[in-house]
């Protein structure tokens, strides 16, 4: 049974933060408000009818009946949270509706005991995003629909930043003390430049105009006074210390409330990662993990975060239009006349059935689900 008194000591600290300063918490801040929290598990989620995030949250393609479904499934797995990206073009073409869809897939999650973390940017995949239909999957590829957020053209054009502001300053401000909402991951993997899959395509100055984006966006979601913490997750490099890390990686654990990072390897290199984070002395969050074939799985990783009170949000909840089930070599052999042997992301088959049972049945042991 979910702890009542719990629930009601973390609205009380919520309510206390959003009076604080526009500064980045403190360390004692933050423990504080981790402490209230449950031990966090849950997806980064997608629909299986959307290919990416514009197909989900655009008015004629946003599917609440199976948004409502598919998170009924996590909801029984003990799934407590979904890390969910925005998109920056949503605001722009209809800064209300998109409100309106936000609100309702909050309802949803919130029926389902889930609180996500929302993603206002971010640097992967396709650099070119359009609105309105979006492609068909390319047959036997790992999330060929994915699309940046800003794209290439706003990222380098610095006229946009001021559109660029009114959308994280309306969509953080619109939810600042929004119960519902667990945190907001403010850009992922800024440093990404996608050399396997759209490097041609990337501006030559990406990791230079997003080095100087970056801590503006904290700025800017900061100046709304949000009452949940703020965070982007580091990636690739060595984080056991400040001045190992790149520029980009530095301004994100500088700037960060709580401290969240990616990591789709061995065990041992999990929790390696996860000490060096540790010494930063504030709440860590695993916000990607789980690519079965390279040796990052929920038997080897959920019970090293579980020790350590790390969030452990995997990738990929059902698989669907994505294909995230196929490994990121798809991009140069696309498994179109056989699959993988096994799946690389996701967890539930689009009907339901978990792709391994015994996956699902140690996340609910784990998660406490299988006693409730």
């Amino acid at each position: 049974m979910r702890s009542v008194l719990g629930l009601a000591l973390a609205l009380v600290f919520t309510s206390a933060v959003a009076q604080s300063p526009s500064s980045r918490w403190s360390e004692k801040q933050a423990s504080e408000w981790y402490s209230h929290q449950p031990w966090l598990v849950g997806s980064n989620f997608l629909p299986a009818s959307a290919i990416n995030e514009l197909e989900m949250w655009q008015a004629e393609t946003f599917d609440a009946p199976e948004i409502d479904k598919e998170l009924g499934w996590a909801e029984g797995l003990g799934m407590n949270t979904m890390r969910v990206f925005l998109h920056d073009l949503l605001w722009k073409q209809d800064p209300s509706g998109f409100q309106r869809r936000l609100d309702t897939f909050l309802s949803i999650a919130s029926k389902h005991h889930i609180r996500p973390i929302l993603v206002l940017f971010d640097s992967c995949w396709d650099p070119d995003p359009k609105l309105g239909p979006q492609h068909p999957p390319i047959p036997g590829v790992h999330n060929s629909g994915w699309v940046q957020s800003p794209g290439a053209k706003a990222l380098v054009d610095s006229s946009q930043e001021s559109r660029l502001q009114a959308y994280v300053e309306g969509i953080v401000g619109a939810l600042a003390n929004d119960s519902r909402v667990f945190a907001w991951d403010v850009w992922n993997e800024p440093s990404n430049t996608n050399g396997g899959a759209y490097g041609k395509k990337e501006l030559s100055e990406k990791q230079k105009r997003v080095l100087d984006l970056l801590p503006k966006v904290f700025a800017w979601a900061r100046s709304v006074h949000p009452s949940q913490p703020l965070t982007s997750g580091v990636w690739e490099g060595d984080w056991s210390a400040l001045e190992k890390l790149d520029p980009i990686g530095r301004v994100q654990l500088e700037q960060s409330d709580v401290i969240s990072f990616h990591n789709y390897s061995w065990p041992e290199d999990f929790e390696q990662h996860v000490r060096w984070l540790e010494s930063y002395h504030r709440p860590v969050l695993c916000t990607e993990f789980m690519a079965r074939s390279v040796g990052s799985t929920f038997d080897t990783i959920l019970p090293i975060a579980k020790q350590h009170h790390v969030a452990a949000i995997n990738w990929g909840l059902v698989n669907g239009k994505s294909q995230t089930n196929l490994p990121w070599d798809s991009w140069e052999k696309p498994y179109v006349l056989q699959p993988p042997p096994v799946w690389f992301h996701d967890v539930f088959y689009a009907d339901g059935k978990p792709y391994r049972e015994r996956e699902a049945a140690l996340i609910r042991e784990l998660t406490g689900h299988s006693q409730e």
